[in-house]
């Protein structure tokens, strides 16, 4: 593991889909599916496609409404 690096695991606003990924427990094709399909917002920069942390607590706040 790369502990060294400060990026990883970051407490920003904005996460990578594998971050999303990794937070969710789920894989990548997952996420983008959810991004598909309007459940997860997501944010450009340039090229970079980034989730919003408070899109993520809002998702699995949906989650647990359902349940």
């Amino acid at each position: 593991m790369n502990e060294g690096n400060h990026r990883t695991n970051s407490k920003g606003l904005l996460r990578t889909i594998i971050e999303t990924a990794d937070e969710l427990r789920v894989g990548r094709s997952t996420i983008y599916e959810l991004i598909r399909k309007q459940q997860l917002e997501t944010v450009k920069i340039g090229r970079c496609t980034r989730v919003p942390a408070a899109s993520i607590a809002a998702f699995v706040e949906k989650l647990r409404s359902y349940a």
